[in-house]
């Protein structure tokens, strides 16, 4: 899409300096809409300076947990855009807190700011009677949402995937320094990888309006793989042979217990309860077209976009010849 001068007005993105958010700022960015960055760290968003004209961006300081802090980066916005999120517990940031007491504090300040909507980014897995509490909180956060703005719009996304993404280049970077990768509960667990630019250009047509009012959107990749299927993929394009090692759900539980506490926190409890179930797009959503094809987009491959950053885990990185096995 050609990126155009004309200023379509101002969006509030919480949680814009992230991995999706600097994607969807850019997206916005290029439709002709103004981003207010709403960060805990402003001083850490400059990266988000370049994608847009200057003036076009601006980082400032929020919190969700401070609601006078929220109802500052709203006041003036055209659309909110909430896409704050944490995978694990750490302190105050409690998924309680962020993820369903904090939704619902952006969508009372946009309602009180005069606006009859929000777009608010969730995951699938969001459910009441998730085995996990993120999964809880994820849905408890949806319908503060609806609760206080019904004719917003929420996006689930599966696995998400780009260069910055926290999952492809967790595992690639362990495979350079383990002799094995763990098969929790035998890697049987589905995903659907959605690619990250993908991923924002339907926030963007969610700003724009083109998504029905209080609707729940299901966004995934084109392919179903299973966890075993995407660690054997890390290795075909890092180039490494290692063992996969299926590792049962009480032992799994047992592990995650403990690394929890360890520094690295390379997997908790909560996320490993999130692992029991399948994350992919809902029977439901493909019917009713909720979903990136019910709004036109074409999903990326994960094959089409994986090796243009994992390449760098190979022990000679770009220039190694890629075998393509395990």
């Amino acid at each position: 899409m050609p990126v155009t001068s004309a200023d379509r007005g101002l969006v509030t993105v919480f949680g814009g300096s992230g991995f999706i958010g600097r994607h969807v700022v850019r997206a916005l960015l290029k439709r002709g809409w103004r981003v207010r960055a709403a960060v805990r760290r402003p001083d850490l968003a400059g990266h988000l300076q370049p994608l847009g004209m200057v003036g076009w961006v601006q980082p400032i300081q929020a919190n969700l947990r401070y609601r006078w802090s929220v109802e500052r980066a709203v006041e003036g916005a055209d659309v909110v855009v909430n896409l704050v999120g944490i995978l694990a517990e750490k302190g105050a940031q409690s998924f309680d807190a962020v993820q369903a007491d904090g939704a619902r504090v952006v969508a009372e300040a946009a309602r009180d700011a005069g606006l009859a909507r929000i777009v608010h980014g969730s995951a699938i897995g969001a459910d009441p009677e998730s085995p996990s509490q993120y999964g809880r909180s994820k849905a408890a956060g949806e319908a503060a949402v609806l609760e206080t703005l019904p004719a917003s719009t929420i996006i689930r996304p599966s696995l998400v995937f780009g260069p910055e993404d926290d999952f492809f280049n967790r595992f690639a970077a362990l495979a350079r320094l383990l002799p094995a990768l763990p098969l929790f509960g035998g890697g049987r667990t589905r995903f659907q990888p959605l690619y990250v630019n993908d991923l924002a250009q339907v926030f963007a047509e969610a700003v724009d309006g083109k998504t029905h009012s209080g609707a729940v959107y299901e966004t995934g990749g084109p392919d179903i793989r299973t966890y075993r299927e995407l660690m054997e993929l890390v290795l075909a394009e890092t180039d490494r042979r290692r063992l996969l090692v299926p590792v049962p759900w009480s032992l799994a539980n047992v592990q995650a217990a403990i690394l929890q506490v360890l520094p690295g926190r390379l997997v908790t409890l909560d996320q490993m309860r999130q692992l029991t179930v399948d994350n992919v797009v809902t029977e439901a959503a493909i019917a009713e077209a909720r979903t990136l094809e019910g709004l036109g987009i074409t999903p990326t491959s994960l094959d089409a976009i994986l090796p243009s950053y994992l390449y760098r885990f190979r022990s000679r990185g770009q220039f190694q010849e890629h075998r393509h096995s395990t």
